[in-house]
């Protein structure tokens, strides 16, 4: 089963989350801290549970600093209070999903699996091209001019989805249901996820030209 790494500094959410994950069949791992969170994390787990608020360092930078060392490795950022810029800064550090305290740990254990089966590789899908950017949906990897794209889990889903339906403009509500597989949710967390991949494969992010935004609907991937 995954083993899934579990960062909080209060004991008794460790526990409670460790508890429900461990009943649904996951082997878990856990971190009071920054530092520590690092330490596990070399442990190789397949996904991690990462408090905002910690001590030593803080969840956003902890997402940061394991992005650099597995930038495939799916995230899922506890946010306090549900603040809005908690939920983007998180989204923005390069986490694939989030939940605001207090959380239901059913909840918790459903955006888990949720992100694990979008992290797992389609192996019936062919490539995907377009000009110089290269989508490889068996094996998982990107490239730009031959270059290597590091993404997300979730970014590498949501440009997969768009190089597949070249032309055809998406609304944010679809992006949340195809990507992320959620029937509803923050729209705010497709937001976040378009301006982190246009900063990947656009030229000049600040005026796309492959995901373009089609006023009043959402977003489009345009072909070269």
């Amino acid at each position: 089963m995954p083993t899934v790494l579990v960062v909080d500094d209060d004991a008794t959410v460790r526990e409670v989350v460790v508890t429900y994950l461990e009943q649904a069949g996951y082997d878990t791992l856990v971190a009071p801290d920054g530092p520590n969170a690092l330490v596990a994390a070399r442990s190789q787990p397949d996904l991690v549970v990462l408090d905002v608020m910690l001590p030593g360092f803080d969840g956003f930078e902890v997402c940061r600093r394991l992005r650099e060392e597995r930038p495939e490795l799916p995230i899922i950022m506890l946010t306090a209070l549900g603040e809005e810029e908690d939920r983007i800064a998180g989204l923005g550090s390069g986490a694939d999903d989030y939940l605001a305290k207090p959380f239901s740990p059913r909840e918790l254990v459903l955006r888990v699996a949720s992100v694990l089966r979008r992290a797992q590789p389609l192996v019936s899908d062919a490539p995907l091209t377009d000009g110089n950017l290269h989508l490889d949906r068996v094996a998982r990897t990107a490239t730009m001019d031959g270059d290597p794209l590091s993404l997300t889990a979730r970014e590498f889903d949501l440009l997969a989805h768009f190089l597949s339906q070249p032309g055809t403009a998406f609304s944010r509500e679809d992006l949340l249901s195809a990507v992320w597989n959620w029937e509803y949710g923050d729209l705010t967390t497709v937001t976040v996820h378009v301006r982190r991949l246009r900063e990947k494969v656009e030229r000049d992010p600040s005026q796309p030209t492959r995901i373009v935004t089609v006023w009043g609907v959402g977003y489009r991937w345009d072909a070269a």
